[in-house]
């Protein structure tokens, strides 16, 4: 299994003080409990990460206050999708420069490029650093996929490393798979298990936020033949999983609201998203103590 990244990835947050700010000091406390609690990888600056209402310059800043928190112990990569290939490549060199040891490279969102576009996009970004590169396919947010057979084409890069699959294309994953040395990594909870089953190398979860361990140990106990404890692990997490992912808000505002209420940093949310309401919380909180039960 090619492992570029690690296995266990979360998908950060981005702390922001009371004020809105960038809260620094936060993101290191939260960086570190994440890497101390099963993560051996953060990408930071994705979705979850509200990287759409960041700046370029707080991007870097938090690049590198994440890599001085938690130094050689995880791979710390870093979202600097947009819709312009030459604003990303701009990002690409700031992050290497900052200290990111990967790129997550969301396809152009909102104009919808042909798949020769989104191969020629993907291709200049990696070819502006010496950084490994994760593609990520998230069609529900950008509007098209990043075709199998366009990812087959792009493996054939040497900095292309990896995918973070939200297709849903189960079939597609498994064909690049077993055609490619790509690291496939689910980008939805729910296929965490199964796409690792099948030779996945592990995920990018956002609910690893609030559970990093819990999730880490469907990871362990599947490496250790365990299968049957893999599969009771991952049903266990699915209430919340759902609670946070599936529920009528962004997963960002979701994980917010329990990390805050767990006193772990996270603060608000930037507009235009809004903070989950009370009876929310009280519903993530509950379904998060369940899990830590016997």
């Amino acid at each position: 299994m090619t492992t570029p990244f690690g296995r266990a990835l979360c998908a950060m947050i981005t702390p922001f003080t009371a004020s809105g700010t960038l809260d620094l000091d936060g993101a290191q406390l939260l960086a570190a409990h994440l890497v101390g609690n099963g993560c051996d990888g953060l990408v930071l600056s994705g979705t979850t990460g509200e990287s759409p209402t960041t700046t370029d310059a707080e991007k870097s800043a938090l690049v590198a206050a994440v890599r001085e928190a938690v130094g050689d112990r995880a791979k710390v990569l870093t979202g600097i999708g947009t819709p312009d290939t030459r604003h990303t490549t701009e990002l690409a060199r700031e992050a290497e420069k900052a200290g990111a040891d990967g790129l997550l490279v969301v396809s152009p969102y909102y104009s919808r490029p042909p798949q020769d576009a989104i191969e020629a996009h993907f291709r200049e970004i990696a070819d502006a650093t010496g950084l490994p590169l994760m593609v990520y396919d998230i069609p529900a947010r950008t509007g098209s996929r990043v075709e199998p057979e366009t990812i087959l084409r792009l493996a054939e890069h040497p900095r292309i490393v990896a995918v973070k699959d939200c297709s849903s294309d189960f079939l597609g994953a498994q064909k690049v798979l077993a055609r490619t040395g790509l690291a496939y990594y689910a980008g939805c909870d729910e296929h965490n298990l199964a796409l690792y089953a099948v030779g996945g190398t592990g995920y990018v979860s956002t609910v690893a936020n609030v559970i990093p361990d819990h999730l880490r140990a469907v990871l362990d106990a599947f490496d250790a033949g365990d299968t049957a404890r893999a599969a009771r692990l991952q049903q266990r997490a699915i209430p919340l999983v759902e609670a946070i992912m599936s529920a009528g808000l962004p997963g960002t505002v979701t994980a917010k609201a329990l990390l805050n209420a767990l006193a772990l940093p996270a603060g608000p949310v930037r507009a235009p998203l809004r903070p989950a309401p009370p009876a929310t919380t009280d519903t993530l909180l509950s379904l998060h103590a369940d899990l830590a039960g016997p």
